[in-house]
């Protein structure tokens, strides 16, 4: 049932329900999600030291794996960057490695200038073929003083926030690109920097409402020609008056018009759409609703290591549901 569409009715619709065929094996991966091997990979301490610079100037003592690895625990176990520290010490005096362990300090400074040296956000599943691409976004808070005042003293502040905009790939539930903007940054401005990431071919185009509108339909055709944009157009939109033959949009367009807005749904295959605001709040669930980080640029190094842990646990676990058969219920 569309938002806001026949509320006054939406009780009488029954709940779907849903049962997980593989439920051995998802039980196993979830257990799994919470094993430090998953985490601290024999690629991360192989590659712990950084390698020598050739230019002038000091030499790193941690390589950026290193460092990711050190921030991927924190964030998975929810620990600060001291208790990070602390805690990574206790592991590898447990495995008996002489390794030396990055300090919150050096932490701080090298996640506001962290790239990552994974290709495609360290996706598990490689597409072996074109992907069905969902793409959202959802805010971050970002606690600061603002708040704390509010919370101190009472005193009203303008809450702050960022951004998070995500493409995700619908058959294999990973998150295939990202970016983190401000709060004033507008959905469709982030459709060409999410498709410039994405090194597919994209056979279908979801998204919701807000991003209606000719831009978003040229971008996803300059990036895969052969593409379906599935976007609903506003209550409101209208046919172009050109005299060039129908687009998509105006075939949506008048598919609602003669069909209604519920069969054109279900038609166009837009039901998929809730896959990836079950990412956003797998994403709020498991690393959380704010950002820990101060500066944008370590902001933007702590959404890339969240959607690297997202997409690592949903390699690891991934239910496979069916949709349980309405029970009908005989009246006595």
């Amino acid at each position: 049932m569309p938002h806001k569409h026949n509320t006054a009715r939406r009780h009488r619709i029954g709940k779907m329900r849903f049962k997980v065929t593989n439920w051995a094996e998802y039980e196993a991966g979830l257990r799994h999600r919470g094993s430090l091997t998953l985490w601290v990979t024999p690629e991360a301490l192989a590659g712990w030291a950084a390698p020598r610079r050739q230019t002038r100037g000091g030499q790193p003592r941690y390589s950026d794996l290193a460092i990711e690895t050190t921030l991927m625990l924190g964030m998975v176990f929810g620990l600060r960057l001291r208790q990070s520290e602390g805690f990574l010490s206790s592991v590898l005096e447990l495995m008996e490695l002489d390794l030396p362990v990055p300090d919150h300090t050096t932490l701080s400074r090298r996640a506001q200038g962290w790239k990552s040296l994974a290709k495609s956000h360290d996706r598990q599943l490689l597409a072996d073929g074109p992907v069905h691409v969902l793409i959202d976004s959802t805010g971050l808070k970002v606690y600061g003083a603002g708040q704390w005042l509010e919370e101190k003293h009472g005193a009203k502040s303008r809450r702050s926030w960022r951004k998070l905009h995500l493409a995700l790939d619908a058959d294999s539930g990973e998150i295939i690109a990202h970016s983190l903007t401000d709060q004033d940054t507008g959905d469709t401005s982030q459709v060409e920097p999410l498709l410039n990431q994405i090194n597919d071919e994209i056979d279908q185009f979801t998204a919701d409402g807000a991003y209606d509108g000719e831009p978003t339909y040229a971008a996803v055709l300059r990036h895969s020609a052969a593409a379906r944009v599935v976007i609903p157009p506003r209550s409101t939109a209208v046919a172009s008056q050109d005299t060039a033959p129908a687009g998509q949009r105006d075939l949506h367009i008048a598919s609602i018009n003669s069909d209604g807005r519920l069969k054109w749904q279900a038609s166009a295959g837009y039901g998929k759409r809730a896959l990836v605001e079950t990412t956003m709040g797998r994403y709020k669930g498991i690393i959380g609703h704010q950002l820990r980080a101060r500066s944008f640029a370590a902001q933007q190094t702590e959404v890339a290591i969240g959607v690297t842990i997202l997409n690592r646990m949903i390699g690891t676990a991934r239910p496979k549901s069916v949709r349980c058969k309405a029970m009908v219920e005989t009246s006595k």
